[in-house]
């Protein structure tokens, strides 16, 4: 405090050694500094936060809330991103290569949808209001103004149109109010230090000085507790469709979070198949790595003590729109090495007689079964998740383009083929697609990414983190073959199919020359009988290749349960925690309950994660009626009582099916509690069992089971109203069996390679006639004619 009295005293004493001081001008210039000083801080106390009871103006269907003096907010003080730049360089040029950046009518493949939309929406409601929905995250700018409520908006004369998401649009984000997506977050205009939009240059210069001299109040302003937190992210990233937009019901779209939330990756999932040694708390780390920079903004994160930012490139699987809009190659290249460890592909056996219950030689590469011409075999496939936390591929999962190109050659010569790529750039459609296959209330395929008529998934083949699946592909070996059969498998994607690009590009579309990435590759040699091919090494253990093959097989469902089993017995032999609780998951999936018990008592004494084996205790105690058992194994759960869990950072009272099975439990127990002498220990129950469903509520809103429940907890409390609005919730966003069904009916009777994929156990045709890539000579046909009729399928 005294430093600035003695800093003027020694001044003084210093001009006393020289000519007298002039007084009278020191104190005009002593005036003029604290006139300005109070004017700043008047200027600045004018500037206050928003009253808490200030009015939140909203933009429903969206569900953001932006608290302001005015209901349009001006354009300028959302688009400052040069004036960002100023400081925060790195920063800046990252970002201005991000889909963020490009996330409105700047991009091509958006702006044709949304346009659809609001044309679409103009046409059946004479406004475009529900279009709000997708402008909430992609166009802020127009929306916040209130451009885009305009019938006639034109964005090409807006420049708001190409702002994309910028800097104030995520950073004056203040706080999320529910996990439902759709836009849930509030959004207020910052406070900013004086001049922060005035014209004139020294002003200006004030304002820049303002922050450097005090940059702690520009730090708070800007960089909130929740912009760390995937629940951020799940604003944008997860998505229902309400019934103002499709004048339907209520539907789920994509879904980032929640796929995350459940998930190994995240800690909170208490069933995961793998886990990582440390929970991963939050989407940044991967999507944000961080990068060396000098940025007013660069912190020393690690123990080097190298200046680093989050990197705001946020790198993720968009190679479509860099390439629509000539973005420089390393853009694209950066999302490229992004996804080459997304996934693991592994050419893993074959199946005898060509069939799923044929005779398996597997693992292949140490072990090399001999192939006899003539016969026909399965090659079995497994897709297996790696290093991602939410499912391959989320997002725009129908216009997605991910699947496996298989090339099977005897010698030199081709003789099995999928996946390969029309004269128009399009994936042969008897492909196998990592996608989900949605339709309209018609029963017509989603092509134009038009959400207003999404309906019904036909069905959905992504895979979830830590998990796998399963492929068979048939392939008949030619008489003449003289081997070695080589099989070479990719798995490849692209941003947009062929389908969609059409409808982007119109008249101008010529090829979808779109990047194609491969994701993961694998090849294996087989020999012929009287040929001789050397062993193969493979890079990953054997019990784990096993396991990935049994998770693929018990995703599938029922029909290939007895497969799982056989191989997760394998897996038992050389990994026993794993092979047990896998087999525990099988028999509880066949009600074999006494079986599942003992394989969790095996697992439990090989040293499985006691939260999996808690989880399966708890659901199999339930099965016979134990419910004070199951009740504290799921209790225990909730709390993450395990020492070795709690040190990895894992917390599973984020797992809202645990809670749903609790508030299930106790309400099944609270039933137990009959006559009025036990009344108050029913009553107990019931209130324990509300309490756990409303917390699942809070975690997942929109959560059918646990608005279900809670109708029933509501209902023997002698609460109605209660329980009547849960009711209406849970039919709400329960699915609509009937209707989905006419759909998917209606679409697989008219598209024979659809209703191939839509099968539960789907075998995929490596010499089907017609092949994208595939000739077939005449005797490999003839042959396999011949087999398909003798009935070896």
């Amino acid at each position: 405090v005294g430093t600035p009295f003695l800093a003027l005293w020694l001044f003084v004493v210093h001009r006393l050694a020289g000519r007298a001081i002039d007084w009278r001008t020191g104190g005009v210039w002593g005036a003029a500094a604290l006139t300005c000083a109070l004017v700043l801080t008047v200027l600045q106390l004018n500037r206050a936060a928003p009253d808490p009871g200030h009015d939140w103006f909203t933009f429903a269907p969206a569900l953001a809330r932006v608290s302001s003096g005015s209901p349009q907010l001006p354009a300028r003080h959302l688009m400052q991103d040069e004036t960002c730049a100023e400081c925060h360089g790195d920063i800046a040029r990252q970002s201005a290569m991000s889909m963020h950046k490009f996330s409105s009518f700047n991009n091509p493949a958006y702006r044709f949808s949304v346009e659809e939309t609001r044309a679409a929406l103009m046409e059946r409601d004479e406004k475009p209001d529900a279009a709000r929905l997708c402008a909430v995250c992609h166009d802020q700018v127009p929306l916040f103004t209130g451009r885009f409520d305009d019938p006639g908006y034109d964005p090409d004369i807006d420049p708001g149109a190409q702002a994309g998401i910028t800097c104030i649009g995520c950073h004056g984000i203040t706080g999320i109010s529910s996990s439902k997506g759709n836009g849930s977050y509030d959004f207020e205009d910052p406070q900013r230090y004086p001049f922060a939009f005035s014209d004139n240059g020294f002003l200006q210069a004030v304002n820049r000085q303002l922050i450097k001299a005090k940059p702690a109040f520009h730090k708070r302003t800007f960089l909130k507790p929740v912009h760390k937190s995937a629940l951020f992210c799940s604003a944008c990233h997860k998505v229902h469709l309400p019934y103002e937009l499709n004048h339907y019901k209520w539907l789920r779209g994509q879904n980032h979070y929640d796929s995350f939330l459940l998930s190994g990756v995240s800690g909170h999932r208490v069933d995961s198949f793998y886990y990582p040694e440390q929970a991963v708390p939050n989407c940044a780390h991967c999507h944000m790595p961080l990068t060396p920079s000098t940025d007013p903004a660069a912190r020393s994160r690690d123990s080097h003590g190298a200046l680093s930012i989050h990197n705001h490139l946020f790198a993720a699987a968009n190679t479509g729109v860099p390439h629509l809009l000539a973005q420089p190659a390393e853009t694209i290249e950066v999302r490229r090495n992004f996804l080459q460890q997304a996934a693991r592909l592994d050419i893993f056996g074959i199946r005898e007689e060509g069939d799923i219950d044929g005779r398996l030689a597997a693992p292949l590469g140490a072990r090399l079964p001999v192939l006899q011409p003539g016969r026909r075999y399965l090659i079995e496939l497994v897709v297996r998740t790696r290093r991602i936390g939410h499912q391959l591929t989320q997002g725009t999962a129908d216009s997605n383009e991910l699947w496996l190109d298989l090339a099977v050659r005897d010698g030199a010569r081709l003789i099995g083929r999928s996946g390969a790529l029309g004269d128009d750039g399009d994936v042969d459609p008897w492909s196998y697609f990592v996608n989900s296959y949605l339709l309209d209330r018609t029963g017509r395929r989603i092509e134009r990414r038009d959400a207003q008529n999404i309906f019904v998934a036909l069905y959905d083949h992504q895979i979830a983190p830590g998990a796998a699946t399963t492929v068979h592909y048939a392939l008949t070996v030619p008489a003449d073959a003289s081997g070695p059969i080589s099989v070479a498998a990719k798995l490849k994607y692209r941003k947009f199919d062929t389908r969609f690009l059409r409808h982007v590009k119109g008249a101008d579309f010529v090829y979808n020359d779109l990047p194609v990435v491969t994701l993961a590759e694998d090849r294996v040699a087989l020999p012929v009988v009287g040929g001789v091919v050397a062993k193969q090494s493979k890079a990953v253990d054997e019990w784990e290749r096993w396991n990935d093959y049994g998770i693929g097989l018990l995703r599938k469902g029922k029909r290939e349960l007895r497969q799982a089993e056989e191989a997760f017995s394998q897996v038992e032999r050389i990994k026993p925690a794993h092979g047990a609780l896998n087999l525990a998951r099988v028999f509880y999936e066949e009600g074999r309950l006494s079986e599942t018990a003992d394989a969790l008592e095996r697992a439990e004494q090989a040293g499985a994660p006691p939260w999996t084996l808690a989880w399966y205790s708890a659901l199999v105690e339930r099965e016979f009626g134990n419910l004070d058992r199951a009740i504290e194994h799921l209790q225990n759960l909730v709390a993450t009582r395990f020492n070795d869990a709690q040190r990895r950072g894992f917390d599973f009272a984020k797992d809202y099916r645990v809670l749903i099975q609790l508030g299930r439990s106790l309400f099944e127990r609270a039933r137990q509690e009959r006559g009025s002498e036990r009344a108050t220990l029913r009553q107990h129950y019931l209130q324990q069992s509300q309490h756990w469903l409303e917390k699942a509520l809070e975690i997942d809103p929109e959560n059918a089971a646990a608005h279900y429940n809670l109708a029933l907890v509501f209902s023997e409390l002698d609460d109605p109203q209660r329980s009547d609005r849960h009711r209406m919730l849970h039919e709400t966003y329960r699915t609509d069996d009937q209707a989905v069904e006419l759909a998917v009916s209606s679409h697989r009777r008219s598209n024979p390679a659809a209703d191939h994929a839509a099968e539960e156990t789907a075998v995929y045709d490596l010499q089907r006639v017609g092949a994208f890539g595939l000739e077939l000579p005449q005797r490999v046909a003839e042959v396999t004619t011949v087999v398909d009729q003798s009935g070896e399928r």
